[in-house]
């Protein structure tokens, strides 16, 4: 081989090579699950231990899974805890999928909200009482058998409460002590008592964005472990 030969050749497969890695596939095309709708929302956590986050939503369109939208996230108190077994009372957010039952407010939906929205009024609560028929559930009035220490009342919720997307962990057949009143809703002054929040802004996008034709579910979980979110 004559002299520089060797050179040309390794030149010439850097220029002719592969080229840098592919860009890695979106988060929901690395998940177990989705729920088989085409609409996802996304809710990360970098550790078990964070009480911040982000929360992304998706539309599935021509079999790609496409980013519509993202916002920082505050999760509980204590960070995050595997929804099969976490405790209530713990300060922490649910990890898992979950479905989106319904939405609600103590203002009025954002114009262009398809989804169900339930108004809050000055009788409406959110049962967390594990010795009632009504635990986990929106109760008007609050039902006779569901302690008001043992609940939350929601008009007194504010802010935080002026929009939020019902989040359906332990909501289908509740098992109790396990958790109640999981809800997806505009931030407060810090970390949540388990819920997932996001700023007012985002809320709002969020329900105009979300059709329940599309069937959405909000996978909660950490960027790596045993809770990853891609476990889900």
């Amino acid at each position: 081989m004559r002299p520089g030969a060797v050179s040309l050749a390794v030149c010439c497969l850097v220029v002719l090579g592969a080229g840098p890695p592919a860009p890695s596939s979106p988060l929901p095309a690395r998940m177990t699950d989705t729920g088989g709708g085409t609409q996802l929302i996304t809710a990360v956590a970098p550790g078990t231990a964070s009480t911040r986050g982000t929360v992304t939503w998706w539309d599935l369109r021509d079999g790609r899974w496409l980013k519509a939208g993202s916002a920082p996230a505050r999760f509980g108190a204590k960070g995050l805890a595997e929804g099969a077994s976490r405790k209530q009372g713990t300060n922490t957010t649910p990890t898992g999928l979950y479905g989106l039952p319904y939405a609600f407010g103590i203002k009025a939906a954002p114009r262009g909200t398809a989804y169900g929205y339930r108004r809050v009024h000055r009788d409406s609560w959110w049962c967390q009482d594990n010795d009632s028929r009504s635990y986990n559930r929106w109760t008007e009035p609050r039902a006779a058998d569901c302690r008001a220490s043992e609940s939350e009342h929601l008009i007194t919720y504010g802010e935080r409460y002026a929009h939020a997307l019902v989040i359906g962990f332990n909501y289908g057949r509740p098992v109790r002590g396990r958790g109640a009143g999981i809800f997806l809703h505009v931030n407060g002054r810090g970390a949540t008592a388990g819920c997932v929040s996001v700023p007012k802004r985002a809320m709002r996008t969020i329900l105009r964005w979300a059709d329940p034709a599309k069937r959405p579910y909000i996978a909660v979980g950490t960027a790596s472990g045993t809770t990853a979110v891609t476990r889900y």
